[in-house]
């Protein structure tokens, strides 16, 4: 049985709220032709169909997916989320990455992950710390919610035929507990995100200046990187940049050129463009996209 369950998007370039983040191992992702990708093309093929696959989450805000370690995975590029991992009875918490995780060595090729992804800023009022301390770090959740938790909740994962759905109704208990969630309600502030902290985002994912967002949300510079610093895990400057690095990826895996690309996900020009897709993900554009 699919240990998340049913409604997966296939590709995981489309459908997709958060950014391209696959955890643990996307290489071999399914293209649109039906051929994965990768230097263990065949391999994979052979051994792992579809590697990565996700669904909007029931949580709204959230991504849920799972995924599959595959040998020579590329790492995982930043993208202003947080994310609750569960594999093999183990729960971590991967906080907002500021450049390229390699995934190298983490686990051996074959261990599948689930997944449960937070969109930037949801996930400090899930795991009840600021984002900066998560920043660039893996972190066992029992360091978090404490261990007698967490081992009920890996326990409850391992016995459980879909244990996304799990990881869904934890992070809706602890909203829940924390006053920021309540069963029925309509909203379109996502749970564990308040209006100004969704203001936020809009304003620096479409390329606003700082100085712009920080009067619209009615901040001053110094109080919007402190509440940027605690709840996306960045300062509004580079969370701007990564939001920026997200849109351009979308952009181009859907086939649009570079030079529209840089237009459209707000860089000065091409130039500007490759030298920031290099700054934040470690490679140039066309590598990035070989690699899925």
């Amino acid at each position: 049985m699919d240990p998340v369950g049913v409604g997966f998007v296939r590709d995981q370039r489309r459908g997709r709220p958060w950014g391209s983040r696959a955890r643990l191992g996307d290489v071999g992702e399914e293209r649109d032709r039906g051929e994965p990708v990768g230097a263990s093309a065949a391999a994979v093929r052979r051994a792992v169909r579809v590697t990565y696959r996700e669904r909007t989450s029931r949580l709204p805000g959230a991504v849920l997916w799972t995924t599959t370690t595959v040998p020579g995975a590329g790492p995982v590029l930043p993208d202003g989320c947080t994310d609750l991992l569960w594999s093999a009875g183990r729960l971590l918490v991967a906080g907002p990455d500021t450049g390229p995780q390699a995934q190298d060595g983490v686990a051996p090729a074959g261990t599948r992950w689930v997944g449960l992804r937070f969109a930037p800023g949801q996930g400090p009022a899930v795991f009840g710390v600021p984002a900066h301390e998560l920043r660039d770090r893996r972190v066992p959740l029992e360091d978090l919610w404490g261990a007698r938790r967490a081992r009920e909740l890996a326990a409850r994962a391992a016995a459980a035929d879909a244990p996304g759905a799990v990881l869904e109704q934890a992070a809706r208990d602890r909203l829940r507990a924390a006053g920021r969630w309540t069963d029925g309600a309509t909203t379109d502030v996502l749970p564990g995100r308040d209006g100004r902290t969704a203001a936020i985002a809009s304003g620096l994912g479409r390329g606003r200046p700082v100085a712009e967002v920080a009067r619209l949300v009615g901040m001053g510079e110094r109080q919007l990187h402190r509440h940027s610093l605690a709840v996306f895990g960045y300062g509004p400057k580079t969370l701007g940049r990564v939001l920026r690095l997200v849109r351009a990826l979308e952009l181009a895996r859907a086939g649009v050129p570079y030079a529209e690309v840089a237009a459209r996900a707000g860089y000065a020009d091409q130039a500007h463009l490759a030298r920031e897709v290099k700054s934040l993900a470690g490679a140039p554009m066309g590598t990035l996209l070989r690699a899925g």
